[in-house]
């Protein structure tokens, strides 16, 4: 059991890390190396050997392991990301690297996405450390870069050039699931990730005829563009169901007391009420138009136009992905991927996904696991590479009105620190039984 210094540390090392800046900007503009340095620090005070590995110079990601008790059992890896999205501290109502612990909850960027999780990775490896606990398998701890951006400085260079550091290394636990959902009738609902869609980030191109903003110019880019943006934006993609979902919509149905027909899924998901929000996204691929760039005078057609779409797909979708949408820029619009990475499933009837599911409800009894998918992908995709199957694992109990979802990327981001002590249990409940 997590000792009461695992729950004081929990609290200090996520204000800690929220106070250290991470912002990733995209474009290798972040430096992830004083939170990294902070990591390795609290990894070594327990006992453990922390590696520093940079791709690039400030780029810094930890790895360190911890050996088990059976030496026959895979490895687990547990890791998370130490970078953060901007915030503009204008937006906040306190500033979003002050770390701020006010009325029981810590408050600033990166307080659910995900220097809490790192926070309880270090108060279990720390709490074992005094306690002389050893887990059943071997666990691998990564503290990764780049994870809001390419990954490339990240899990990506460390899956590419180090695989040897992730030997025996068979499944994964990461961000995003086992928090409190509550779905608004009284039930709490904690769903653990076993899934997620795929990244298909898009630049479209038009080209056309550059000219005069006065004459006709049937050939004009920006129109093409537009027109490709248009049917990208409002095409309505077929119904997808992966196993992970079919199985979300299973459990979700039998919890609501609703039979279960998946013949019409958009009429299932309606009778869910607030719980659709866990599924509605994932039983569709998906491209949304982000960004525009043409033109550098307003009398001047230019001769290209260039769009950004975010587009997402499920496991097993990729070719629809694509075939669709070579139909929808249309022969005057050519696109490419400017960032891919693949789909993910995990099988929900695995002894690691009832160990967690066991974990949770020995601290949650009255909550109810189920699987989900989730719609955006975390660094369990690379990862993958080397065989590791990965779940979204990051306990937290919130109370009701607590808009977890919400706060991943949004303002004022913050966490309870009795959410914080779930975790710290749940997880070492969890990781000592892996």
């Amino acid at each position: 059991m997590a000792d009461q210094q695992a729950l004081d540390e929990v609290v200090r090392f996520t204000s800690d890390l929220i106070r250290i800046d991470t912002t990733n900007r995209g474009g290798g503009d972040c430096r992830e190396r004083p939170a990294a340095e902070y990591a390795a620090e609290q990894l070594a005070g327990a006992g453990l050997e922390p590696l520093m590995l940079e791709r690039t110079e400030g780029r810094t990601n930890v790895v360190a392991r911890i050996e088990g008790s059976d030496p026959s059992a895979d490895a687990l890896l547990v890791h998370g990301h130490l970078d953060v999205v901007p915030a503009e501290a204008a937006d906040w109502s306190v500033h979003p690297f002050s770390g701020e612990i006010r009325d029981g909850v810590v408050w600033g960027r990166g307080a659910v996405d995900m220097k809490n999780m790192d926070a309880m990775i270090l108060a279990v490896a720390r709490s074992w450390a005094r306690q002389g606990v050893r887990p059943r398998r071997d666990l691998v701890i990564a503290f990764t870069a780049d994870e809001e951006a390419s990954a490339e400085d990240g899990s990506g260079f460390l899956a590419d050039e180090h695989p040897e550091l992730f030997e025996g290394c068979t499944e994964g636990i990461s961000e995003s699931g086992a928090f409190t959902f509550h779905d608004g009738a009284g039930r709490e609902i904690y769903p653990i990730a076993a899934g997620e869609r795929g990244t298909g980030w898009l630049k479209l191109t038009a080209r056309g005829r550059a000219g005069h903003g006065s004459k006709v110019n049937k050939e004009n880019a920006v129109t093409r563009l537009a027109a490709a943006v248009t049917r990208i934006g409002e095409h309505e993609w077929p119904l997808r169901l992966t196993p992970t979902v079919r199985a979300a919509l299973t459990e979700l149905a039998a919890l609501h007391g609703i039979a279960t027909d998946l013949s019409d899924v958009d009429a299932l998901l309606e009778k869910l009420g607030p719980a659709a929000k866990l599924v509605e996204a994932t039983v569709r691929n998906s491209a949304n138009p982000t960004m525009l760039e043409a033109g550098y005078k307003l009398n001047v057609i230019p001769g290209e136009a260039v769009a950004y779409v975010d587009g997402r797909y499920l496991p097993g979708g990729e070719d629809e992905f694509r075939t669709t949408l070579d139909l929808l820029t249309g022969p005057d619009v050519d696109w490419e991927f400017s960032h891919r990475e693949v789909a993910l499933q995990a099988p929900v009837d695995s002894p690691t996904y009832a160990n967690m599911r066991a974990a949770v409800e020995e601290f949650a009894p009255e909550g109810h696991v189920v699987p989900y998918c989730m719609s955006g992908g975390t660094d369990a995709k690379q990862f993958s590479r080397l065989g590791i199957t990965g779940y979204g694992f990051a306990p937290l109990k919130l109370p009701e009105g607590f808009d977890y979802q919400a706060l991943f990327h949004g303002v004022d981001e913050r966490v309870p620190v009795e959410a914080l002590h779930f975790g710290v249990r749940v997880l070492d409940r969890f990781l000592r039984t892996a």
